[in-house]
């Protein structure tokens, strides 16, 4: 397969990015990996008359430290991300999630814009994303804006960046220390896309009782969904297994997974319960906190 015809432009600069999707947004897309466009393109599913080609952008590159968040550019390649100490240290759970992302060679060429941009509820930084509650900084020519991720993803593969728009930043808020975080998913095939997918991030008090609760679940409903009474159901009480298993199911009913020749609907919705109890569970045991039967 081969893509449509199209002009190549290489901006040098952020202010020329801007300058170049003000001219020519409608007509436009960003390249910045290519991971998920040059697909698109070769199947004929986009057809831009322009490609602008955002790798020689610094601006747009880096992880810097910041009140507290963690600031990625929206050009930073996922294994930067992967490897650094910083994200290590300030938000583990970005680092476990990220290493389910495709293969090796697909994270030293992808990017984190990118695949924000992109929109897919089975990919694995929205998820994460969302369980923190994270923001995305999107700019254009006359302004710069930050948005939520329920505010930037509205639908399957659609959010609501504008053609003349770029996302020049992601913000990861730090974890709180010591506290429990895991990640997980199940794909047919390592480097698949996800059949479902889950983020958690647990807070202890020191009594062993939960504290605080952030979970994300994607690969199921057309945005990562966020089961906020879930969330507070699990805050003061004391984390057994029992509890939960109990947790981890309530509210699967709100999911709405595409049934397709890999898996029905209702496998999906149940898998989604499965790994949201595996990683609650090993959210607690980071946190300090022992799992009773």
């Amino acid at each position: 397969m081969k893509p449509p015809k199209f002009n190549y432009l290489r901006p040098n600069s952020f202010e020329e990015t801007l300058d170049l999707l003000e001219q020519y947004g409608d007509d436009a897309k960003i390249m910045s990996g290519g991971q998920s466009l040059i697909p698109l393109l070769n199947m004929r599913l986009s057809t831009p008359a322009y490609i602008i080609d955002i790798g020689r952008v610094k601006e747009l590159q880096g992880i810097r430290e910041e009140d507290d968040v963690i600031v990625i550019g929206g050009m930073t390649r996922h294994v930067d991300v992967e490897r650094s100490k910083l994200v290590q240290d300030k938000c583990p759970l970005l680092i476990e999630g990220i290493r389910w992302i495709g293969h090796a060679q697909i994270r030293s060429r992808g990017t984190i814009g990118g695949s924000i941009a992109h929109g897919d509820p089975s990919a694995e930084l929205p998820c994460i994303l969302t369980a923190l509650r994270g923001e995305i900084v999107i700019a254009s020519k006359d302004e710069e804006i930050t948005l939520t991720p329920e505010e930037f993803f509205l639908s399957y593969l659609l959010t609501s960046i504008e053609p003349h728009q770029i996302v020049k930043e992601v913000r990861f808020p730090k974890m709180v220390k010591g506290s429990g975080y895991a990640f997980e998913e199940i794909a047919r095939r390592s480097g698949d896309f996800a059949l479902a997918e889950v983020a958690v991030a647990i807070e202890l008090e020191k009594s062993g009782m939960i504290k605080d609760a952030k979970i994300a679940m994607g690969g199921a409903n057309p945005v990562p969904f966020i089961p906020e009474e879930t969330e507070e159901f699990l805050k003061g009480k004391n984390p057994h297994s029992s509890l939960i298993k109990e947790a981890a199911f309530m509210q699967l009913d709100e999911l709405e997974p595409e049934g397709d020749i890999h898996g029905t609907e209702e496998y999906r919705r149940n898998l989604s319960g499965v790994l949201l109890e595996r990683a609650l569970t090993k959210a607690v045991a980071k946190a300090g906190g022992g799992v009773l039967a």
